[in-house]
Protein backbone atom coordinates (compact mmCIF):
# COMPACT_ATOMS: atom_id res chain seq x y z
CA UNK A 1 0.00 0.00 0.00
CA UNK A 2 1.33 3.44 -0.94
CA UNK A 3 2.20 6.09 1.61
CA UNK A 4 -0.61 8.25 0.20
CA UNK A 5 -3.18 5.53 0.83
CA UNK A 6 -1.90 4.95 4.36
CA UNK A 7 -2.10 8.69 5.04
CA UNK A 8 -5.68 8.83 3.74
CA UNK A 9 -6.74 5.86 5.90
CA UNK A 10 -5.14 7.46 8.97
CA UNK A 11 -6.92 10.74 8.22
CA UNK A 12 -10.28 9.00 7.93
CA UNK A 13 -9.69 7.20 11.21
CA UNK A 14 -8.82 10.45 12.99
CA UNK A 15 -11.96 12.06 11.56
CA UNK A 16 -14.13 9.19 12.76
CA UNK A 17 -12.87 9.67 16.31
CA UNK A 18 -13.55 13.42 16.09
CA UNK A 19 -17.10 12.75 14.90
CA UNK A 20 -17.66 10.40 17.84
CA UNK A 21 -16.35 13.05 20.23
CA UNK A 22 -18.67 15.65 18.69
CA UNK A 23 -21.65 13.37 19.23
CA UNK A 24 -20.75 12.62 22.84
CA UNK A 25 -20.12 16.28 23.64
CA UNK A 26 -23.52 17.27 22.28
CA UNK A 27 -25.23 14.83 24.66
CA UNK A 28 -23.24 15.53 27.83
CA UNK A 29 -25.18 17.07 30.76
CA UNK A 30 -22.84 20.08 30.66
CA UNK A 31 -24.49 21.23 27.46
CA UNK A 32 -28.13 20.34 28.05
CA UNK A 33 -29.16 20.17 31.71
CA UNK A 34 -28.92 23.63 33.31
CA UNK A 35 -31.64 25.40 31.24
CA UNK A 36 -34.18 22.84 32.45
CA UNK A 37 -33.52 23.08 36.18
CA UNK A 38 -36.53 24.61 37.99
CA UNK A 39 -36.37 27.22 40.78
CA UNK A 40 -35.95 25.72 44.24
CA UNK A 41 -39.09 24.89 46.27
CA UNK A 42 -40.14 26.51 49.52
CA UNK A 43 -39.03 23.41 51.39
CA UNK A 44 -36.40 20.84 50.55
CA UNK A 45 -35.11 19.82 47.15
CA UNK A 46 -34.60 16.06 46.90
CA UNK A 47 -32.30 15.12 44.00
CA UNK A 48 -32.41 11.49 42.87
CA UNK A 49 -30.18 10.39 39.98
CA UNK A 50 -29.71 7.08 38.22
CA UNK A 51 -27.85 5.79 35.20
CA UNK A 52 -24.57 6.41 33.44
CA UNK A 53 -25.15 10.18 33.57
CA UNK A 54 -26.75 10.04 37.03
CA UNK A 55 -23.72 11.33 38.93
CA UNK A 56 -22.69 13.94 36.34
CA UNK A 57 -26.25 15.31 36.19
CA UNK A 58 -26.50 15.37 39.99
CA UNK A 59 -23.16 17.14 40.33
CA UNK A 60 -24.21 19.89 37.92
CA UNK A 61 -27.61 20.32 39.57
CA UNK A 62 -26.21 20.36 43.12
CA UNK A 63 -23.64 22.99 42.21
CA UNK A 64 -26.28 25.09 40.44
CA UNK A 65 -28.64 25.18 43.42
CA UNK A 66 -25.85 25.76 45.90
CA UNK A 67 -24.06 28.51 43.96
CA UNK A 68 -26.85 30.18 41.97
CA UNK A 69 -29.60 29.92 44.59
CA UNK A 70 -27.61 29.69 47.83
CA UNK A 71 -29.55 26.63 48.93
CA UNK A 72 -28.42 25.64 52.43
CA UNK A 73 -27.26 22.04 52.98
CA UNK A 74 -30.37 21.20 55.02
CA UNK A 75 -32.61 22.10 52.08
CA UNK A 76 -30.63 20.12 49.52
CA UNK A 77 -30.44 16.36 49.88
CA UNK A 78 -30.23 13.44 47.51
CA UNK A 79 -28.61 10.33 46.16
CA UNK A 80 -27.33 9.44 42.69
CA UNK A 81 -26.56 5.90 41.54
CA UNK A 82 -24.23 5.43 38.58
CA UNK A 83 -22.50 2.51 36.91
CA UNK A 84 -19.16 1.47 38.40
CA UNK A 85 -16.55 3.92 37.13
CA UNK A 86 -19.12 6.60 36.27
CA UNK A 87 -19.35 8.33 39.62
CA UNK A 88 -18.11 11.81 40.49
CA UNK A 89 -18.45 14.01 43.60
CA UNK A 90 -21.80 15.80 43.83
CA UNK A 91 -21.54 17.79 47.05
CA UNK A 92 -24.63 17.40 49.23
CA UNK A 93 -25.90 14.62 46.95
CA UNK A 94 -24.41 11.24 47.84
CA UNK A 95 -23.06 9.19 44.92
CA UNK A 96 -23.05 5.40 44.83
CA UNK A 97 -21.56 3.22 42.08
CA UNK A 98 -23.46 0.03 41.25
CA UNK A 99 -23.56 -2.83 38.77
CA UNK A 100 -24.53 -2.63 35.11
CA UNK A 101 -25.91 -4.34 33.05
CA UNK A 102 -26.33 -6.95 35.77
CA UNK A 103 -27.39 -5.33 39.09
CA UNK A 104 -25.61 -5.83 42.40
CA UNK A 105 -26.07 -5.35 46.15
CA UNK A 106 -24.79 -1.76 46.00
CA UNK A 107 -27.64 -0.94 43.65
CA UNK A 108 -30.19 -2.58 45.94
CA UNK A 109 -29.04 -0.61 48.99
CA UNK A 110 -28.97 2.67 47.07
CA UNK A 111 -32.40 2.05 45.60
CA UNK A 112 -33.88 1.49 49.04
CA UNK A 113 -32.39 4.81 50.18
CA UNK A 114 -33.75 6.53 47.05
CA UNK A 115 -37.26 5.22 47.72
CA UNK A 116 -37.02 6.37 51.35
CA UNK A 117 -35.92 9.86 50.28
CA UNK A 118 -38.81 10.08 47.82
CA UNK A 119 -41.31 8.85 50.42
CA UNK A 120 -40.08 11.42 52.93
CA UNK A 121 -40.81 14.41 50.67
CA UNK A 122 -43.66 16.65 51.89
CA UNK A 123 -46.00 19.16 50.22
CA UNK A 124 -43.41 21.99 50.39
CA UNK A 125 -40.69 19.78 48.91
CA UNK A 126 -39.80 18.98 45.32
CA UNK A 127 -38.33 15.73 44.04
CA UNK A 128 -35.99 16.20 41.07
CA UNK A 129 -35.27 12.93 39.28
CA UNK A 130 -32.28 12.88 36.91
CA UNK A 131 -32.47 9.86 34.63
CA UNK A 132 -30.23 8.35 31.99
CA UNK A 133 -29.57 5.05 30.31
CA UNK A 134 -28.36 2.40 32.73
CA UNK A 135 -30.85 3.48 35.36
CA UNK A 136 -32.77 0.22 34.97
CA UNK A 137 -29.81 -1.75 36.31
CA UNK A 138 -28.68 0.87 38.85
CA UNK A 139 -32.11 1.28 40.47
CA UNK A 140 -32.80 -2.27 41.50
CA UNK A 141 -35.47 -3.22 44.04
CA UNK A 142 -36.81 -6.73 43.47
CA UNK A 143 -40.49 -7.05 44.33
CA UNK A 144 -42.09 -9.76 46.44
CA UNK A 145 -39.81 -12.62 47.40
CA UNK A 146 -37.59 -12.28 44.36
CA UNK A 147 -33.88 -12.29 45.27
CA UNK A 148 -31.07 -10.33 43.69
CA UNK A 149 -29.45 -13.47 42.30
CA UNK A 150 -32.74 -14.51 40.71
CA UNK A 151 -33.22 -11.10 39.11
CA UNK A 152 -29.59 -11.15 37.91
CA UNK A 153 -30.25 -14.51 36.29
CA UNK A 154 -33.36 -13.20 34.51
CA UNK A 155 -31.43 -10.16 33.26
CA UNK A 156 -28.58 -12.33 31.95
CA UNK A 157 -31.02 -14.66 30.21
CA UNK A 158 -32.81 -11.75 28.53
CA UNK A 159 -29.51 -10.25 27.37
CA UNK A 160 -28.34 -13.57 25.95
CA UNK A 161 -31.67 -14.16 24.19
CA UNK A 162 -31.27 -11.09 21.98
CA UNK A 163 -34.29 -9.37 23.55
CA UNK A 164 -34.72 -5.71 22.62
CA UNK A 165 -34.30 -3.10 25.34
CA UNK A 166 -38.03 -2.40 25.52
CA UNK A 167 -38.69 -6.11 26.09
CA UNK A 168 -36.07 -6.27 28.84
CA UNK A 169 -37.48 -3.18 30.51
CA UNK A 170 -41.06 -4.51 30.36
CA UNK A 171 -40.03 -7.57 32.34
CA UNK A 172 -37.93 -5.51 34.75
CA UNK A 173 -40.86 -3.18 35.49
CA UNK A 174 -43.07 -5.99 36.63
CA UNK A 175 -40.44 -7.46 38.92
CA UNK A 176 -39.55 -4.16 40.63
CA UNK A 177 -40.61 -1.81 43.43
CA UNK A 178 -39.25 1.32 41.69
CA UNK A 179 -39.66 0.89 37.94
CA UNK A 180 -42.80 1.39 35.87
CA UNK A 181 -44.12 4.44 37.74
CA UNK A 182 -43.48 3.07 41.20
CA UNK A 183 -41.00 5.82 42.17
CA UNK A 184 -43.77 8.34 41.48
CA UNK A 185 -45.95 6.30 43.81
CA UNK A 186 -43.32 6.61 46.54
CA UNK A 187 -43.05 10.39 45.98
CA UNK A 188 -46.80 11.00 45.99
CA UNK A 189 -46.53 13.24 49.09
CA UNK A 190 -44.16 15.72 47.39
CA UNK A 191 -45.42 19.08 46.17
CA UNK A 192 -43.71 18.57 42.81
CA UNK A 193 -42.10 15.71 40.93
CA UNK A 194 -39.96 16.66 37.93
CA UNK A 195 -37.95 14.19 35.87
CA UNK A 196 -35.19 15.37 33.53
CA UNK A 197 -33.91 12.59 31.30
CA UNK A 198 -31.18 11.89 28.80
CA UNK A 199 -32.74 9.44 26.37
CA UNK A 200 -30.93 6.32 25.23
CA UNK A 201 -33.91 4.51 23.73
CA UNK A 202 -35.54 4.32 20.30
CA UNK A 203 -38.26 6.94 19.81
CA UNK A 204 -37.37 8.55 23.17
CA UNK A 205 -40.22 6.85 24.99
CA UNK A 206 -40.33 8.10 28.64
CA UNK A 207 -41.82 4.77 29.71
CA UNK A 208 -38.70 2.98 28.43
CA UNK A 209 -35.90 5.31 29.63
CA UNK A 210 -34.53 3.62 32.78
CA UNK A 211 -37.77 1.60 32.78
CA UNK A 212 -39.95 4.66 33.42
CA UNK A 213 -39.85 4.97 37.23
CA UNK A 214 -41.82 8.25 37.28
CA UNK A 215 -44.24 7.85 34.36
CA UNK A 216 -47.28 5.64 33.67
CA UNK A 217 -46.49 2.17 32.41
CA UNK A 218 -48.37 1.17 29.24
CA UNK A 219 -47.05 -2.41 29.40
CA UNK A 220 -48.81 -5.12 31.34
CA UNK A 221 -48.15 -8.26 33.29
CA UNK A 222 -49.44 -10.17 30.28
CA UNK A 223 -46.84 -8.45 28.07
CA UNK A 224 -44.06 -9.47 30.46
CA UNK A 225 -45.27 -13.07 30.52
CA UNK A 226 -45.42 -13.16 26.72
CA UNK A 227 -41.87 -11.81 26.36
CA UNK A 228 -40.48 -14.43 28.73
CA UNK A 229 -42.33 -17.17 26.84
CA UNK A 230 -41.20 -15.89 23.42
CA UNK A 231 -37.58 -15.54 24.50
CA UNK A 232 -37.52 -18.86 26.33
CA UNK A 233 -36.74 -17.36 29.74
CA UNK A 234 -37.03 -19.87 32.59
CA UNK A 235 -38.53 -17.97 35.52
CA UNK A 236 -38.01 -18.87 39.19
CA UNK A 237 -41.22 -19.38 41.23
CA UNK A 238 -40.99 -15.94 42.89
CA UNK A 239 -40.88 -14.21 39.51
CA UNK A 240 -43.70 -16.34 38.16
CA UNK A 241 -45.86 -15.41 41.17
CA UNK A 242 -45.21 -11.70 40.57
CA UNK A 243 -46.10 -11.92 36.88
CA UNK A 244 -49.27 -13.88 37.68
CA UNK A 245 -50.48 -11.54 40.46
CA UNK A 246 -52.97 -8.84 39.28
CA UNK A 247 -52.18 -6.81 42.41
CA UNK A 248 -48.62 -6.41 41.12
CA UNK A 249 -49.71 -4.45 38.05
CA UNK A 250 -47.88 -1.15 37.52
CA UNK A 251 -49.57 2.31 37.55
CA UNK A 252 -51.24 3.08 34.25
CA UNK A 253 -51.96 6.19 32.13
CA UNK A 254 -54.80 8.23 33.63
CA UNK A 255 -53.85 7.48 37.22
CA UNK A 256 -54.24 10.68 39.34
CA UNK A 257 -50.84 9.82 40.78
CA UNK A 258 -49.21 11.54 37.78
CA UNK A 259 -51.18 14.80 37.84
CA UNK A 260 -48.33 16.64 39.63
CA UNK A 261 -45.57 14.80 37.80
CA UNK A 262 -43.69 16.35 34.88
CA UNK A 263 -41.23 14.68 32.51
CA UNK A 264 -38.77 16.38 30.15
CA UNK A 265 -36.10 14.96 27.86
CA UNK A 266 -32.99 17.16 27.82
CA UNK A 267 -30.85 15.20 25.33
CA UNK A 268 -31.73 12.66 22.65
CA UNK A 269 -29.85 10.26 20.37
CA UNK A 270 -30.65 12.50 17.40
CA UNK A 271 -28.66 15.30 19.08
CA UNK A 272 -25.48 13.21 18.85
CA UNK A 273 -26.22 12.28 15.24
CA UNK A 274 -26.83 15.90 14.28
CA UNK A 275 -23.53 16.94 15.85
CA UNK A 276 -21.71 14.19 13.95
CA UNK A 277 -23.50 15.21 10.76
CA UNK A 278 -22.40 18.84 11.11
CA UNK A 279 -18.80 17.80 11.76
CA UNK A 280 -18.82 15.42 8.77
CA UNK A 281 -20.19 18.14 6.50
CA UNK A 282 -17.50 20.54 7.71
CA UNK A 283 -14.92 17.92 6.73
CA UNK A 284 -16.26 17.77 3.17
CA UNK A 285 -18.51 14.71 3.33
CA UNK A 286 -22.15 14.62 2.27
CA UNK A 287 -23.86 13.30 5.42
CA UNK A 288 -26.76 10.88 5.17
CA UNK A 289 -28.72 10.09 8.34
CA UNK A 290 -29.98 6.51 8.33
CA UNK A 291 -32.02 7.02 11.50
CA UNK A 292 -31.54 7.54 15.23
CA UNK A 293 -33.73 4.60 16.25
CA UNK A 294 -32.29 1.61 14.40
CA UNK A 295 -32.90 -1.79 15.96
CA UNK A 296 -32.19 -5.36 14.91
CA UNK A 297 -29.38 -7.90 14.83
CA UNK A 298 -26.02 -6.15 14.62
CA UNK A 299 -24.66 -8.38 11.87
CA UNK A 300 -27.78 -8.02 9.74
CA UNK A 301 -27.81 -4.23 10.00
CA UNK A 302 -24.09 -4.21 9.17
CA UNK A 303 -24.70 -6.20 5.98
CA UNK A 304 -27.37 -3.73 4.88
CA UNK A 305 -25.11 -0.76 5.63
CA UNK A 306 -22.23 -2.36 3.73
CA UNK A 307 -24.46 -2.50 0.65
CA UNK A 308 -25.27 1.21 1.02
CA UNK A 309 -21.57 2.04 1.39
CA UNK A 310 -20.71 0.06 -1.75
CA UNK A 311 -23.42 1.91 -3.68
CA UNK A 312 -22.04 5.28 -2.59
CA UNK A 313 -18.51 4.20 -3.50
CA UNK A 314 -19.59 2.96 -6.92
CA UNK A 315 -21.29 6.30 -7.59
CA UNK A 316 -18.16 8.18 -6.57
CA UNK A 317 -19.95 10.00 -3.76
CA UNK A 318 -17.94 11.29 -0.78
CA UNK A 319 -20.49 10.24 1.81
CA UNK A 320 -20.86 9.88 5.57
CA UNK A 321 -23.53 7.32 6.52
CA UNK A 322 -24.59 8.07 10.10
CA UNK A 323 -26.96 6.07 12.29
CA UNK A 324 -27.96 5.53 15.90
CA UNK A 325 -30.26 3.31 17.92
CA UNK A 326 -29.47 0.14 19.80
CA UNK A 327 -28.66 -3.10 18.01
CA UNK A 328 -28.81 -6.52 19.59
CA UNK A 329 -26.71 -9.65 19.49
CA UNK A 330 -28.14 -13.13 19.80
CA UNK A 331 -25.37 -15.08 21.53
CA UNK A 332 -24.33 -18.10 19.51
CA UNK A 333 -20.75 -18.53 20.71
CA UNK A 334 -18.70 -18.17 23.85
CA UNK A 335 -16.71 -15.12 22.80
CA UNK A 336 -16.41 -11.61 24.19
CA UNK A 337 -17.83 -8.47 22.63
CA UNK A 338 -20.78 -6.14 22.30
CA UNK A 339 -23.23 -5.05 19.60
CA UNK A 340 -21.04 -2.20 18.32
CA UNK A 341 -17.99 -4.40 17.96
CA UNK A 342 -20.06 -7.16 16.36
CA UNK A 343 -21.51 -4.61 13.92
CA UNK A 344 -17.99 -3.40 13.04
CA UNK A 345 -16.72 -6.94 12.53
CA UNK A 346 -19.71 -7.93 10.41
CA UNK A 347 -19.29 -4.73 8.39
CA UNK A 348 -15.63 -5.52 7.74
CA UNK A 349 -16.55 -9.03 6.60
CA UNK A 350 -19.31 -7.73 4.31
CA UNK A 351 -17.11 -5.02 2.78
CA UNK A 352 -14.27 -7.52 2.22
CA UNK A 353 -11.60 -4.83 1.94
CA UNK A 354 -13.50 -2.52 -0.40
CA UNK A 355 -11.19 0.48 -0.91
CA UNK A 356 -11.92 3.97 0.35
CA UNK A 357 -14.33 2.96 3.11
CA UNK A 358 -13.73 3.38 6.85
CA UNK A 359 -16.21 3.07 9.71
CA UNK A 360 -16.66 3.45 13.44
CA UNK A 361 -19.32 1.96 15.69
CA UNK A 362 -19.37 2.88 19.38
CA UNK A 363 -21.66 3.34 22.33
CA UNK A 364 -21.79 6.97 23.42
CA UNK A 365 -21.57 5.91 27.08
CA UNK A 366 -18.02 4.66 26.54
CA UNK A 367 -18.57 0.91 26.99
CA UNK A 368 -20.02 -1.73 24.70
CA UNK A 369 -21.01 -5.08 26.16
CA UNK A 370 -18.02 -6.71 27.82
CA UNK A 371 -17.70 -7.61 31.48
CA UNK A 372 -19.64 -4.63 32.81
CA UNK A 373 -16.45 -2.76 33.72
CA UNK A 374 -15.64 0.88 33.04
CA UNK A 375 -12.53 -0.23 31.14
CA UNK A 376 -14.53 -2.13 28.52
CA UNK A 377 -14.16 -0.77 24.97
CA UNK A 378 -16.89 1.41 23.48
CA UNK A 379 -16.65 -0.10 20.00
CA UNK A 380 -14.25 -0.46 17.09
CA UNK A 381 -13.04 1.09 13.84
CA UNK A 382 -12.50 -0.65 10.51
CA UNK A 383 -11.05 0.19 7.09
CA UNK A 384 -9.97 -1.58 3.91
CA UNK A 385 -6.92 -3.04 5.68
CA UNK A 386 -8.80 -4.63 8.60
CA UNK A 387 -9.16 -8.15 7.20
CA UNK A 388 -5.62 -8.25 5.80
CA UNK A 389 -4.08 -7.11 9.07
CA UNK A 390 -6.19 -9.62 10.95
CA UNK A 391 -5.13 -12.47 8.67
CA UNK A 392 -1.48 -11.48 9.13
CA UNK A 393 -2.04 -11.74 12.88
CA UNK A 394 -3.47 -15.24 12.50
CA UNK A 395 -7.12 -14.22 12.96
CA UNK A 396 -10.13 -15.51 11.05
CA UNK A 397 -12.74 -12.73 10.86
CA UNK A 398 -15.59 -15.04 9.89
CA UNK A 399 -14.80 -17.44 12.74
CA UNK A 400 -14.60 -14.58 15.24
CA UNK A 401 -17.98 -13.31 14.05
CA UNK A 402 -19.54 -16.76 14.32
CA UNK A 403 -18.28 -17.05 17.90
CA UNK A 404 -19.38 -13.55 18.96
CA UNK A 405 -15.70 -12.90 19.70
CA UNK A 406 -15.23 -9.36 18.41
CA UNK A 407 -13.31 -7.83 21.35
CA UNK A 408 -10.21 -10.09 21.10
CA UNK A 409 -10.29 -9.69 17.29
CA UNK A 410 -10.11 -5.91 17.36
CA UNK A 411 -7.83 -5.83 20.40
CA UNK A 412 -5.25 -7.93 18.56
CA UNK A 413 -5.08 -5.51 15.63
CA UNK A 414 -5.36 -2.32 17.69
CA UNK A 415 -8.75 -1.21 16.42
CA UNK A 416 -10.77 -0.97 19.64
CA UNK A 417 -12.23 2.41 20.58
CA UNK A 418 -11.59 3.17 24.27
CA UNK A 419 -12.76 6.65 25.30
CA UNK A 420 -13.45 5.55 28.88
CA UNK A 421 -16.60 6.55 30.79
CA UNK A 422 -18.23 9.52 29.06
CA UNK A 423 -20.84 10.06 31.83
CA UNK A 424 -23.64 10.37 29.33
CA UNK A 425 -25.58 7.91 27.20
CA UNK A 426 -27.62 8.49 24.05
CA UNK A 427 -27.10 5.04 22.64
CA UNK A 428 -24.93 3.96 19.73
CA UNK A 429 -23.28 6.11 17.09
CA UNK A 430 -22.26 4.47 13.82
CA UNK A 431 -20.43 6.35 11.04
CA UNK A 432 -19.28 5.02 7.65
CA UNK A 433 -17.02 7.31 5.61
CA UNK A 434 -16.96 6.59 1.87
CA UNK A 435 -14.43 8.18 -0.48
Amino acid sequence: MSDANQTEIAARRALLLRLLDAGVTAAHPRGCLLPHLPPPPAGRLVILGAGKAGASMAALAERHYREAHGLAPGRLVGLAVARHGYGEPAGAVDVVEAGHPVPDEAGIAATRRSLDLAAGAGPDDAVLVLLSGGGSANWIAPAGDLTLSEKQGITRALLRSGAAIDEINCVRKHLSRIKGGRLALAARGAGRLLTLAISDVPRDDPAVIASGPTVPDPTTLADARAICARRGIALPPAARRLLDDPANESPKPGDPLFERAEFRIVARPIDALEAARAAAAAAGYAPVLLGADLEGEAREVAAAHAALAREAAAAGRRTALISGGELTVTIRGEGEGGPNQEYALALAVALAGAPGISALSADTDGTDGGRGEATDPAGAVIDETTLARAAAAGLDAAASLAGNDSTPFFDRIGDLVRPGPTRTNVNDLRIILVG
